[in-house]
């Protein structure tokens, strides 16, 4: 499914498509708080003068939420959704989009996603963080009893997407490195998983390099220039792992947030450093990378390449990276009663497959006690 695109520059063009799609009823998806710090609700009432319909939902997005959205959803004609702030807002949206014209429970298709109907609503994003990809990405992470579950297929994805760094500029620095880092591990993840294509990586080592030369500005600055290409890498990360999926440390992360309130960039940043050297030991032997480990190794090196370190500085300046927008990776210092087993346990094990070098419980249970 293509998406239409536009920017900040193309403000005359944004208008214009609401004009030529002319809606006669919005359903507008936001966040409370942010709606109104980020210049969001300024933004909407000077082109559209509508109220937001669904806000009152977990910033981790469960299924009650979803099932009260889909309901206040269902009460209106409703012929567009609008969903404008971080990546929670977006899943929010691109769930009610298409679960609102499912004919099953919602427990029934999240458990066998093969039923779902692809009739959807159509939907307009617009994302107000840098970093979730959301906007680009044809899945949407949705919590039931603090399990995570990633709805994927091809309908999901928002049909049109409004990309302006203005609705970032009021986020605080420790939001604006959390999503930031969200869009660096995405992207890195991107280049090392099972499933690259020359597509995806185009789009992850592109992404990675906005970053790792931005990030630092648009956190401690609120450089604009340094926030809109932040943007622009979040885009693209969120391309590279819609075609690749995301590998271990995502898989890694979501009990971090579900168990310990620890934000999402924040919690998949915890183990990025382990797992990318981790990776550069790959072999023949644990490869299951199909490609093989010569290309995992050939991808991997690019990407020192373009962060300019190797393989023995590696570690010390990734943390050093983390540490200048203010993200502390050392898990004892971050959580006071810390309990592995509650980490392992939970593991997504799909996300984990897509990891190039096999990982088993000790690798995972090695990685937690080396950083406690």
């Amino acid at each position: 499914m293509s998406q239409e695109i536009l920017r900040n520059s193309q403000l005359s063009e944004f208008k214009y498509f609401i004009s030529r799609y002319n809606p006669q009823k919005i359903f507008l998806v936001g966040d409370k708080l942010s709606y109104k710090i980020s210049g969001a609700e300024l933004f909407i009432k000077d082109i559209l003068n509508i109220p937001v319909n669904f806000s009152d939902f977990n910033p981790n997005p469960q299924i009650n939420d979803l099932k009260k959205g889909i309901s206040i959803f269902n009460n209106g004609n409703f012929d567009l959704i609008l969903a404008i702030g971080g990546g929670s807002v977006l899943d929010m949206a691109k769930l009610i989009s298409i679960y609102a014209h499912q004919n099953l429970e919602i427990e029934e298709v999240l458990e066998n996603q093969s039923l779902i109907n692809n009739v959807k609503t159509p939907l307009l994003a617009i994302p107000t963080t840098s970093g979730t990809g959301a906007e680009a990405t044809a899945f949407a992470v949705l919590y039931v009893d603090k399990v995570k579950y990633s709805v994927a297929c091809e309908s999901i994805l928002p049909n049109y997407v409004y990309l302006s760094p203005e609705f970032s500029l009021s986020a605080p620095p420790y939001l604006t490195a959390c999503t930031g880092l969200d869009a660096f591990c995405q992207a890195i993840e991107s280049v090392w998983s099972v499933n690259s294509t020359p597509e995806s990586e185009t789009y992850a080592f592109e992404a990675v390099d906005l970053v790792w030369k931005n990030l630092y500005n648009a956190v401690n600055k609120n450089d604009e220039k340094a926030k809109s290409l932040m943007q622009e890498a979040a885009f693209l990360a969120g391309k590279a792992i819609n075609i690749t999926k995301t590998t271990a440390p995502h898989a890694i992360s979501y009990a971090f947030t579900s168990y310990y309130k620890i934000p999402h960039g924040h919690a998949v940043s915890l183990s990025l450093p382990y797992f990318f050297e981790y990776n550069l030991e790959i072999s023949e032997a644990d490869c299951i990378d199909k490609k093989g480990s010569k290309k995992v190794l050939m991808r991997i090196n690019k990407l020192l390449k373009i962060m300019n370190l190797n393989k023995d500085n590696l570690k010390s300046h990734l943390v050093s990276f983390f540490d200048s927008v203010g993200v502390n990776i050392n898990i004892s210092s971050l959580i006071e009663d810390f309990n592995s087993g509650i980490i392992i346990d939970n593991v997504n094990v799909e996300r984990l497959k897509n990891n190039p070098r096999e990982i088993n419980e000790k690798v995972i249970a090695d990685f937690l006690i080396e950083n406690k």
